[in-house]
């Protein structure tokens, strides 16, 4: 039996605690924060509860394999969950709607055509078949196993190429192409574009530099289906945080690990910013993996040939404002979970978002938002009243701004304006607001993908350092509650058969 420390609590580091209990170590959680979750946020007040980071889960399976493995209650007798039904409702500029079916493929083609006309399904669905093909050349390399040291080959693009047709690209298939151009090339239909492209830009993707390979992101959503916890994202931290203490999972809040101890050239323990020390065989870091050099006194945890941390010098990953709106009245019968209302100006957004060459971003006024309305009394204080989230992806605050809240308010306004198309008239209902000014901590990172020569790749669980492993959405396989979900099982899977264990979990 060995002890392990863990640096934080977020999903993918409680999964793998709750793993390496199992398997007979002594593992304890040091979490700087007063709670468990990670990006599993909520926010409560008055009888109201909105979810602030994911609101669906997608892949239940990875929780499901967690529960199974870790104990004989499953999933669904810890976390009421219920599949989403439609899966989305989306609201394109030119007032078109159409409500996609939950993981119900010809479901999902019958409502193109019916609302965007003859031969829209069969675009989106040859494109979701290239996509499936995408999915089953990278799922394992890319889910279930650890980040290959001959990550390279992984900067080839799954997509498979579409022959080009004309005299001069007869019998060609296109070069590296991204998201945004494939989209262009084979689905013609801006609203169909902008269904693509807006999977791409709620993970923080700029779909003008995304690898095509990003279609997998539509294709899990539709096959795997969209699942809701009662009681929100929240009550799925909880059930882990419970699994974790069940297995005797040791856990210690407001306690921020300030070194990463090394003797004898690996990880050997914690300290603790009150001077304590907590020696430990293994060390399970869950924090942002450009926090790792600080905490090992300079010492690289990953070689120059690795895949690296953090973005590309000067870049800024976007951010996430979110509005938590407390309705007065009801939540009508045939309210849809999840809406989003597409951008009248996609260019003008991700310019905004993700700038368009060297000069500043411009922010754009009106951009894509997504409308949480979940059929949960438990988010509100009883049937005459409705809590409603709303969120956009947007430009990145400056290193030394603050939030204005007179800006922040104007922006709040037109995000509730712009949710009238899902929800009409919200404004006249809206008991109080909080808006949650925007912070890249609030913008769950993308999935690792495949293409574009690795830029897309996460860092790699297994460190160059013995005995210290990383953990999370930042890391191999990159975000999402399944993909931490899946990094935790990685990293125990390295713990306990050793760092010569290929996978699959």
């Amino acid at each position: 039996m060995a002890r392990i420390a863990v640096i934080g609590a977020g999903m993918g580091a409680m999964a793998a605690a709750a793993r390496l209990a199992v398997a007979g170590h002594r593992v304890a959680v040091y979490e700087r924060g007063a709670t468990y979750g990670g990006a599993l946020r909520r926010y409560e007040r008055d009888g109201f509860a909105f979810d602030t980071g994911p609101g669906l889960l997608h892949l239940p399976a990875v929780y499901r394999d967690l529960f199974l493995k870790t104990g004989r209650e499953p999933l669904e007798s810890c976390v009421e969950l219920s599949q989403v039904d439609p899966a989305s409702r989306h609201v394109f500029a030119d007032g078109t709607a159409v409500s996609l079916p939950n993981a119900s493929r010809a479901g999902v083609l019958a409502a193109l055509d019916e609302a965007l006309g003859d031969g829209a399904g069969e675009r989106w669905g040859a494109l979701v078949n290239r996509a499936r093909e995408a999915w089953d050349a990278t799922r394992r390399p890319l889910l279930e196993e650890p980040l290959w040291q001959d990550w390279r080959v992984l900067g080839r693009d799954p997509y498979p190429a579409v022959r080009r047709r004309g005299l001069f690209g007869r019998g060609k298939g296109p070069t590296t192409a991204t998201l945004a151009e494939i989209a262009r090339r084979e689905l013609a239909d801006p609203r169909l574009i902008a269904l693509l492209e807006s999977h791409a830009l709620a993970y923080g993707f700029d779909p003008r530099s995304a690898p095509a390979s990003a279609a997998v992101l539509p294709y899990m959503e539709q096959t795997f289906g969209s699942w809701y916890p009662r009681g929100g994202m929240r009550a799925l931290a909880e059930a882990v945080y419970e699994r974790c203490l069940a297995r005797k999972v040791e856990f210690a809040f407001g306690a921020e690990v300030t070194r990463i101890l090394e003797k004898d050239g690996r990880a050997a323990g914690v300290e603790l910013a009150d001077g304590r020390v907590a020696e430990a065989e293994f060390v399970v870091a869950g924090v942002d993996p450009v926090q790792l050099p600080g905490l090992c006194a300079g010492r690289e945890p990953w070689a120059a040939d690795d895949v690296r941390p953090g973005p590309g010098p000067g870049d800024r990953a976007p951010a996430r404002l979110t509005v938590c709106l407390a309705l007065r009245g009801g939540r009508p019968a045939d309210a849809v979970h999840r809406t989003v209302v597409h951008t009248a100006d996609r260019g003008a957004e991700l310019a905004g978002v993700f700038g368009d060459g060297p000069g500043p971003r411009e922010p754009y006024a009106r951009p894509t938002l997504t409308v949480l309305r979940p059929d949960d009394s438990s988010t509100r204080p009883d049937d005459g009243h409705e809590a409603v989230t709303l969120s956009a992806t947007v430009a990145p605050p400056g290193p030394a701004d603050r939030p204005d809240q007179d800006a922040l308010a104007q922006e709040a306004d037109r995000l509730a304006e712009i949710a009238e198309a899902a929800v009409p008239g919200l404004r006249e209902r809206v008991l109080w607001r909080e808006v949650l000014p925007p912070t890249d901590e609030e913008l769950v990172p993308g999935p690792a993908l495949a293409g574009r020569d690795g830029r897309f790749l996460r860092p790699g669980n297994r460190t160059r350092i013995p005995g210290l492993y990383a953990v999370g959405g930042r890391t191999h396989p990159g975000g999402g509650p399944a993909h931490a979900g899946m990094s935790g099982a990685i990293v125990a899977g390295l713990i306990v058969n050793g760092d010569d264990w290929h996978g699959s979990v």
